[in-house]
């Protein structure tokens, strides 16, 4: 009788936070070209985990030397999990968010803007290959369209350490060091389409 018992709350419990999950994808980054996918779990009344992944291999070449290789590149992948406190419910209305990052990166012919210890204006004339790890902070609203899709915006700041290797320009395999910089700016932007799976 007590395994019943368990058995049948084990199963009432899975059945009460496992109600609404949600894969999206953000518009955001798929207009800079990094298909996406995001998956977000209930755990509550006013609480969720929200999970991002996201990665852009496009123009990507090792060889610096090859023919299809960029002189422009921004190959990378992230891992963006956040926790979210919802001020009314789960999927509806405002929400809070406290998130880490995480991926790798090869980098170069561009400026990356908020960089402390660095000087972003060179950036441009050089690439990079290394990887980052950071956190932040984020709000957002969810705008409910139907009882399976919905429009979620959000904007997140916050900061990432990152470790590299320095090549001597965007088109070239010679490297000329090692480093770390530090990332302080926007860490999430995202307009998201939204699928209720229940």
């Amino acid at each position: 009788m007590k395994k019943a018992c368990f058995f049948f709350f084990l199963l009432f419990s899975l059945q009460a936070f496992s109600q609404k999950v949600a894969l999206k994808n953000n518009l955001a980054y798929d207009a800079l070209l990094t298909p996406n996918l995001s998956a977000e779990f209930s755990l509550g009344k006013k609480w969720t985990l929200d999970t991002q992944v996201g990665m852009n291999f496009f123009f990507y070449e090792n060889d610096a030397t090859a023919s299809g290789y960029r002189t422009r590149k921004w190959s990378h992948w992230l891992v963006q999990p956040e926790i979210r406190y919802w001020t009314c419910e789960t999927f509806n209305g405002w929400f809070l968010g406290l998130h880490a990052h995480g991926g790798q990166m090869n980098v170069g012919g561009i400026n990356i803007p908020f960089i402390i210890q660095n000087h972003s204006r060179e950036m441009k004339k050089h690439r990079y290959e290394g990887y980052f790890y950071g956190g932040g902070v984020s709000a957002g609203y969810h705008w409910i369209l139907s009882s399976r899709f919905s429009v979620e915006a959000s904007l997140g700041l916050g900061y990432a350490r990152i470790k590299y290797d320095k090549f001597r320009c965007t088109s070239c395999g010679k490297k000329t060091g090692t480093g770390k910089a530090d990332y302080l700016g926007p860490t999430k932007l995202a307009v998201s389409i939204v699928y209720m799976i229940k």
